[in-house]
C-alpha cells in the first residue's frame, strides 16, 4: 500500500488531495466553533418552533430537548472523526467521494446542496416574519415577507463575497449577543415572574389545551415534540466545510462540532424551562403566532420585547449567513471537481480574502427563486423547516453509515480525534437515534407537502446526475485522488529509499484555479 506522510502544514497537506491553497486560513479555535454554534442557531429553532411545540405537545414537549441532544451529540462524533480524517470544503462529499466513491460523494454532495438551499430561505423568512415585522410593527403579507426575504438574501451574499475576515467578526459579535442575550433573557425572566407571580412550575408537565390522552402514544405528542429539537440542533457540521481556511483543522474541527451542539443543549434547555414556567395562560400562548414574544412581552414588557427582537434578528441573520456561506463553498468544492453544471464558473476564487464569488450568488439566487416560487403558499414557512429537517436526518444517516462501511477500515492519523474504544456505541447510539427521527419525519401526513419537495429536490438531483454523466464523463468516473482511500487514513513514515506519495490529480484538481 502506498503511504504518505502527514505534514503540519495546513497548506501542504492539500497537495495529497491535489489541490493548491485558494484561501487564506483565518479560523481558529473560537471562530470554527462560532460557526458551527451560528449554524445551529437556538435562537432561531426556539422562536420559529416553540410555538409548533406548543400545539402539538404542550408545555411538556420540551422534555424532548435532552434526546435529541444526546443523538446529535453521537452524530457530531462521528463527523469529528470524518473531519479530521479529509479535512477538505465540501465535507460529506469530499469524505464520501474519497472514502467510498464519485457516485456516492456526488449523491451526499447533492443532498447537502439541496438542503442548505434551502434551510437558508427557511432561516430568512423566519427573520422576517416572527422578527423583523413584529419588531417594525409591519403586518405580514407573503408578498412583502418575501421580498423582504430576497434583500436579506442579497445583504448577506454581499458581506460573504466581500470578506471572509468581515463575515467572521459579524458572526462571532451574533455567537456573542446570542449567548449573553439567551441566558440573560432566561435569568430575567426566571426572576420577573417569581416576583410578579407570572410563573407556574407545574407548566413544566403540561400536554396543553386541551390535554392528549395519548401523549406517549405512536407518532403522538410525545414523538412530535422531538421536532423541537431536531429543526434546531442541526448544522454543526458547517465547521468541517471551512476546513481549508482554519488553522490546524484535524484538531479544531472536531471540537468546535462537539462543542457547539453541547452548549447549544445546554443554554437552550435553560431557556426553554424558562420559558415554559413564565407562561401565564397556556391558552393564551398556544394560540399566539410568536409564543416566544407573546411571554417575552407579558413577563418583562414591550421595551425589553423589542431589545430581545433585536436580539432575534442579528441571530437569525448571522445563521442565514453561515448558512449561504457553507452552501457557497460546497458548490464551489463540487465545481472544483467538475462536479456541477457551470463549474467552471462556480469554482472561481477571485480573492483569498473573501468567498468563492460566483459559488455564492448561485446560492443566493436559488434561495431568492424558492422564495418566489412559495410566496403564495401559506404554509410556505412550516413546509420548509420541515423539509430543512428530513434532509440533514437523511444527510446525517447517509454519512454515518459511510463510516460503518468505509472509514472504520482506517487507521487512526497521528494524534488527531477518533472515537477509539467508543466506536461501536457511540456509531450504534447515532444510528439509532437517526432512525427514530425519520420515523417521526416520514410517518405523519401533515408533513407530505415537505416529503414531497425533498422527493422532487432527490429527483431533480437524478436529471442533474445523469446530465453530468453525458458532459464530464471522466469527471464522474474518476476516483478523487491518485491512492484514493490509502493516502488518507495513515500516518506511517515513507519506507526508506520510497518518495512519499504525491497527492494525485484529483478530478479537476489540477485545473482547481480560477
Amino acid at each position: 500500500m502506498t503511504v504518505a506522510t502527514i505534514t503540519h502544514d495546513d497548506d501542504a497537506q492539500l497537495d495529497r488531495y491535489g489541490y493548491r491553497q485558494q484561501f487564506v486560513r483565518s479560523l481558529r479555535h473560537f471562530e470554527s466553533f462560532a460557526v458551527a454554534f451560528s449554524f445551529i442557531s437556538i435562537t432561531t429553532g426556539i422562536f420559529t418552533t416553540f410555538g409548533f411545540v406548543l400545539v402539538n405537545s404542550g408545555p411538556a414537549g420540551i422534555w424532548t430537548w435532552p434526546i435529541v441532544i444526546v443523538g446529535q451529540t453521537l452524530v457530531a462524533l462521528v463527523y469529528g472523526a470524518l473531519a479530521t480524517r479529509v479535512p477538505l470544503s465540501g465535507y460529506s462529499y469530499q469524505w464520501a467521494s474519497r472514502l467510498a466513491n464519485v457516485h456516492v460523494g456526488w449523491w451526499l454532495g447533492w443532498m447537502s446542496f439541496a438542503f442548505l438551499s434551502i434551510v437558508t430561505v427557511s432561516v430568512d423568512y423566519g427573520l422576517v416574519q416572527v422578527a423583523f415585522q413584529p419588531l417594525i410593527g409591519e403586518a405580514y403579507s407573503p408578498t412583502s415577507a418575501a421580498l423582504e426575504t430576497i434583500v436579506v438574501l442579497a445583504l448577506q451574499a454581499a458581506l460573504i463575497i466581500a470578506s471572509t475576515r468581515a463575515t467572521t467578526r459579524v458572526n462571532n459579535t451574533a455567537v456573542a449577543t446570542e449567548v449573553i442575550g439567551i441566558v440573560g433573557l432566561t435569568v430575567l425572566l426566571v426572576i420577573v415572574a417569581a416576583i410578579r407571580g407570572l410563573g407556574h412550575w407545574s407548566n413544566l408537565g403540561s400536554t396543553g389545551v386541551p390535554p392528549h390522552p395519548d401523549w406517549f402514544g405512536w407518532l403522538g405528542p410525545f414523538m412530535l415534540a422531538t421536532l423541537l429539537g431536531a429543526y434546531t440542533i442541526v448544522g454543526f457540521e458547517s465547521a468541517s466545510n471551512l476546513a481549508e481556511e482554519t488553522f490546524e483543522p484535524h484538531k479544531t474541527i472536531p471540537r468546535a462540532m462537539v462543542r457547539a451542539v453541547v452548549i447549544s443543549g445546554v443554554v437552550g434547555m435553560a431557556f426553554l424551562i424558562a420559558l415554559v414556567y413564565s407562561i401565564s395562560s397556556i391558552k393564551t400562548a398556544t394560540a399566539s403566532t410568536a409564543p416566544v414574544a407573546l411571554i417575552v412581552q407579558d413577563v418583562l414588557g414591550g421595551f425589553v420585547q423589542k431589545i430581545f427582537l433585536i436580539f432575534v434578528c442579528v441571530s437569525i441573520f448571522a445563521c442565514g449567513l453561515i448558512i449561504m456561506v457553507t452552501n457557497g463553498r460546497l458548490i464551489w468544492s463540487m465545481s472544483r471537481d467538475r462536479r456541477l453544471p457551470g463549474y467552471q464558473l462556480w469554482r472561481q476564487v477571485p480573492r483569498a480574502t473573501g468567498g468563492p464569488t460566483w459559488a455564492t450568488i448561485l446560492a443566493a439566487v436559488l434561495g431568492a427563486l424558492i422564495t418566489l416560487v412559495l410566496r403564495t403558499h401559506t404554509a410556505a414557512l412550516v413546509t420548509l423547516f420541515t423539509a430543512s429537517t428530513i434532509m440533514p436526518a437523511l444527510l446525517y444517516a447517509s454519512t454515518v453509515l459511510l463510516y460503518v462501511f468505509v472509514a472504520r477500515r482506517g487507521t487512526r492519523v497521528g494524534h488527531h480525534f477518533a472515537l477509539g474504544r467508543f466506536e461501536v456505541p457511540v456509531v450504534a447510539g447515532a444510528l439509532i437515534w437517526l432512525a427514530y427521527e425519520l420515523i417521526i419525519l416520514i410517518g405523519p401526513s401533515q408533513f407530505r407537502d415537505a416529503q414531497y419537495y425533498v422527493l422532487g429536490s432527490l429527483g431533480l438531483g437524478l436529471l442533474f446526475y445523469a446530465g453530468q454523466w453525458l458532459l464530464q464523463p471522466d469527471a464522474m468516473r474518476r476516483e478523487e485522488g491518485a491512492h484514493g482511500a490509502a493516502a488518507l487514513i495513515t500516518d506511517q513514515a515513507p519506507a526508506a529509499g520510497e518518495a512519499p506519495a504525491a497527492g494525485g490529480a484529483a478530478a479537476g484538481g489540477t485545473t482547481a484555479g480560477p
